[in-house]
């Protein structure tokens, strides 16, 4: 198998993994109203333990998001009046993120629309399927968190080429 070759299947996969992120947040705000990382901000707050809410640090961590876009979606939801950040109980220095009583009357008011659009989404998947989806994705996530290319290694890839 040529170098070319070799490179050619990873290289359509993160391409498609972009194009795939690209679609899901087209549709979801096509159809649900919201962007994904607003969705994914409602979902996370809306998990149970959470219902005083979270600090904005580990709400950065669990998302997977930067401050910046995090403060930018924060700041819309809050307009909407679905989250409010309030003062730590302990630190009164730190905020908490909460979801607000709106908040989640509109998080569950999504919940029709989340299940079609899950329905839809994954409607050429069997179960096993999903769960094999869902294994992967969660072993690249994990790998992805691990690359570290230093210079040396990127000169002794050049070198064997």
């Amino acid at each position: 198998m040529t170098d070319n070759h070799s490179k050619a299947i990873p290289n359509r996969l993160f391409f498609r993994l972009f194009q795939t992120g690209n679609v899901l947040q087209r549709q979801v705000q096509k159809e649900m109203g919201v962007s994904t990382v607003q969705w994914a901000v409602l979902g996370a707050l809306s998990r149970p333990g959470y219902e005083n809410g979270i600090s904005f640090n580990e709400l950065t961590e669990y998302l997977i998001v930067s401050r910046q876009n995090l403060d930018g979606v924060l700041k819309r939801l809050e307009r909407d009046n679905h989250v409010a950040r309030i003062a730590h109980p302990q630190d009164g220095r730190a905020r908490l993120v909460l979801l607000t009583a709106q908040g989640l009357a509109f998080w569950e008011s999504l919940q029709p629309k989340i299940d079609e659009f899950y329905r839809q989404a994954l409607a050429g998947f069997g179960f096993d399927d999903e769960v094999s989806l869902l294994h992967y994705l969660n072993k690249l996530n994990a790998d992805l968190a691990k690359v570290e290319i230093s210079p040396q290694q990127v000169a002794l890839e050049s070198d064997d080429a």
